[in-house]
């Protein structure tokens, strides 16, 4: 392996990228990439593509193409350029070859000129018949009515006016009919809403739990709280290989290249779910709605899909071993 190709493979393993990743960011074939860590270049496929696949792969893994090829320009071939192909002379056309291209090139004007007045024409009468249609229209002469110069109609009798029970006059009559007034003694306010219901709704917080695995890809399912989208952030503490994408593996990509030390991506997690892709896990925070979200590898795959999250069996299980302790001490108190 030269020195060349070892530095290479270095800052390949210190991202935590593999040959297929490489491979899929630089779009080079894997066999390739084993040559260039390798110092066979004879693999490739010319001089010219040696260094510009050396560039290629330096750029993805974070190293200074130019100043890594200055390092070793004694270990690298030069690029030579290709040779330029002498000048063919053609053999001279024939008359009858030169009058049937001039034949269908005057048939093929004519067509074209043809195409171009019927375009013309059609755009001619389709603005003149728009511009028709504006001039026989005509405005509306229906006067409007205003409210304020017939004052009987804007007085509406209040069928909700009468006496409370006392015979006091209800100051509160035209208000709504699940509203009580003072004087009704019986009448409910339906609409109100308690103490505690405010409260639990404000205690909720979105639930993530895993959802199984897809090959290498770890899932986790995510309940959201009422209708406000559950946020996503993606925190890089060092440099690292960031793939996010709309739906699954093979969805829209959103980002695509490598996150460094500082850098911070926000998402809303859509009804279609999202993909994340780490190469190096460490150097990466990934939280769902406020919740860290990891899958204990150093190349995280991650699924998050919108759905409802079963509670109900931690639950169940923590009133069955309630409810047995209870019998062990009915039968414990019987037998003494």
């Amino acid at each position: 392996m030269s020195d060349l190709g070892q530095q290479l493979k270095e800052a390949r393993l210190s991202m935590g990228l593999s040959l297929d990743d490489v491979q899929e960011i630089t779009k080079i074939r894997k066999r390739y990439l084993e040559a260039i860590e390798a110092g066979d270049y004879k693999v490739l496929p010319g001089s010219f593509y040696v260094r510009a696949f050396i560039k290629t792969y330096a750029e993805a893994v974070g190293i200074n193409a130019d100043e890594l090829l200055a390092e070793h320009k004694q270990n690298v071939p030069e690029a030579v350029p290709d040779t330029t192909m002498e000048p063919v002379l053609q053999k001279r056309r024939s008359r009858q070859t030169s009058e049937r291209n001039s034949k269908w090139l005057t048939t093929a004007l004519m067509w074209s000129f043809f195409a171009l007045i019927v375009i013309v024409i059609y755009l001619y009468f389709t603005v003149w018949s728009q511009s028709n249609e504006a001039k026989t229209k005509e405005p509306d002469s229906t006067a409007i009515t205003n409210n304020s110069e017939n004052p009987q109609n804007n007085t509406k009798p209040n069928s909700n006016a009468g006496t409370d029970q006392d015979g006091a006059t209800n100051t509160n009559a035209g208000t709504d009919d699940q509203t009580g007034t003072p004087g009704d003694g019986n009448a409910t306010d339906t609409n109100t809403t308690g103490p505690d219901d405010t409260d639990n709704t404000a205690n909720k917080e979105v639930v993530v739990a895993p959802d199984g695995k897809e090959g290498s890809t770890t899932k986790f399912k995510v309940q959201p709280v009422g209708s406000e989208p559950v946020k996503i952030v993606i925190t890089a503490k060092g440099s690292s290989w960031v793939e996010v994408r709309k739906g699954d593996k093979r969805g829209e990509k959103l980002y695509y290249q490598t996150m460094q030390d500082g850098e911070v991506l926000n998402y809303d997690l859509g009804e279609e779910g999202m993909f994340i892709k780490s190469g190096a896990s460490p150097n990466t925070t990934i939280t769902v709605g406020g919740q860290v979200v990891e899958d204990g590898k150093n190349t995280s795959k991650i699924q998050l899909n919108l759905g409802t999250v079963d509670t109900t069996s931690d639950s169940n299980s923590a009133n069955t071993g309630a409810n047995s302790s209870n019998v062990g001490n009915d039968g414990t108190a019987a037998g003494q």
